[in-house]
């Protein structure tokens, strides 16, 4: 099957549990349509860089699939019609990183930083 990296926008006034919650739920639709969920990350509250529907921060998550391309296409329909999800992208790739995504090693690594201050 192939591989896809994918990224929504949900809306900032969800909490961070809401968020998880409906990546969870849309992962859910692309395990019914015959694909697999690899990996799940929650990158966060953070700042767009300009403004979408009247929200200047909006809660990031990113999933890699390993799905058909029917798959893809109901979560994508899915999102179009989600009141809470406010962009989203999916990318056709060769292979998955086994590694943190660049965005959760950089907060990884401020984490590390803030813990080595007296």
């Amino acid at each position: 099957m192939p591989l896809y990296e994918h990224t929504f926008i949900a809306r900032p006034d969800l909490s961070a549990q809401q968020a998880q919650t409906l990546a969870e739920e849309l992962g859910g639709i692309v395990t019914a349509n015959g694909g697999e969920v690899k990996k799940q990350e929650y990158w966060g509250l953070r700042s767009l860089a300009y403004r979408l529907k009247k929200h200047r921060k909006a809660h990031y998550v990113h999933l890699n699939l390993d799905a058909p391309a029917a798959a893809v296409a109901e979560l994508e329909r899915n999102e179009r019609i989600h009141d809470d999800v406010v962009r989203y992208l999916t990318v056709k790739i060769d292979k998955f990183d086994p590694e943190p995504s660049i965005v959760m090693q950089v907060k990884s690594s401020r984490d590390d930083r803030r813990r080595d201050r007296p």
